[in-house]
């Protein structure tokens, strides 16, 4: 399979760096005003920001037409953020594409830092980085990993050179953080609509087999509000999902000869939503996907998460306790959403 052209810009060719921002909105009305003045506000201006409301049935058209004249606002029925982020991109004009949740927020200078790394490195395709975490109701947020840990991982460089690579330690950036050639997201197809966990992600790595390295800015440039983004995880989890996200990217990969690097990521991640699931007493869910990935992962952890999971439940108290003595100690300096209590 033929890579992706890449198109060299001219640093002081203002018009190869046009951005269109796509705000999907449902139900957004308390925040979306927010969202629309964090953008206005950045000292490097968007060419074109488009409101993608996704059906909703609050005051969310009536704030978004207050900004009419400066925003372009396109209606349609539920259909999901997939969804809606695919029709923004088909509205786009730019160059480039940028996302923003409809609850969320860039920083001032959020637009500004990423075309200027993408500037100083104009083989890139695509750039994401660093977000604070805000868990606004608790008094509390912080960035999803310390800057100066973030120089460290990328070596000296502005970027990875797969994202498969910067998910394996942690730096996997977030949609609000992401701008992407408009063109590459027109090769891979958009988002898929019928996915319903991790969308981001699989978008991320369609994109990675076409355009490995990806741009990474260390400062954190955008607030993730986790008291108010839509919590998918809580909705859907059941291990299918998990396999069948990473059976598919398993046969993408080795179509695209990069199985080596996306095994190690793939085992990865099956270990953290694992461990997430712990915390829901999913033992047989667990036990299934164990079984199904069985040359994904090391014999030693698998054995110590069928111990795991043969008391489920009691497991689960255990990891629900030893989380509300971290947050009680504050030890944990990450803010992150309170564990499910489905047990």
């Amino acid at each position: 399979m033929s890579e992706m052209t890449n198109t060299s810009q001219n640093k002081d060719d203002t018009s190869a760096w046009t951005v269109s921002v796509v705000i999907p909105a449902y139900n957004a009305g308390q925040y979306i005003g927010r969202a629309l003045d964090s953008v206005l506000g950045q000292t490097q201006k968007a060419d074109e920001i488009i409101v993608v409301d996704d059906g909703s049935t609050d005051e969310t058209a009536a704030i978004v037409a207050k900004y009419a004249d400066r925003v372009k606002y396109i209606r349609q029925e539920n259909r999901g953020a997939s969804a809606a982020r695919n029709t923004g991109i088909k509205a786009a004009g730019s160059e480039w594409v940028a996302f923003l949740d409809g609850d969320d927020e860039w920083l001032g200078e959020k637009l500004q830092k990423q075309i200027e790394l993408l500037q100083r490195n104009p083989e890139l395709n695509w750039c994401t980085g660093n977000f604070i975490r805000c868990l606004c109701e608790e008094r509390r947020q912080g960035p999803d990993l310390e800057p100066r840990r973030c120089r460290e991982l990328l070596g000296g460089k502005e970027y990875f050179e797969n994202y498969f690579q910067a998910c394996m330690v942690g730096a996997t950036g977030h949609t609000n953080m992401t701008m992407i050639k408009r063109v590459l997201l027109e090769e891979v197809g958009g988002f898929r609509e019928e996915q319903k966990r991790f969308n981001d992600m699989d978008m991320w790595f369609r994109i990675n087999y076409r355009s490995p390295r990806v741009g990474y800015v260390p400062e954190a440039l955008i607030v993730y509000h986790l008291d108010v983004s839509e919590s998918i995880s809580r909705r859907y989890h059941q291990s299918s999902i998990y396999g069948e996200l990473i059976e598919r990217h398993l046969k993408l990969a080795a179509d695209w000869g990069q199985s080596e690097t996306f095994k190690p990521c793939a085992a990865h991640l099956l270990r953290g939503w694992m461990r997430a699931m712990l915390f829901e007493a999913q033992g047989e869910e667990i036990r299934r996907m164990l079984e199904q990935f069985d040359d994904l992962l090391p014999g030693g952890y698998k054995s110590f998460m069928r111990l795991l999971t043969t008391f489920p439940r009691a497991t689960a108290g255990g990891c629900h306790f030893i989380s509300r003595l971290v947050r009680t100690l504050r030890l944990r300096r990450k803010p992150v959403r309170k564990p499910p209590k489905n047990i």
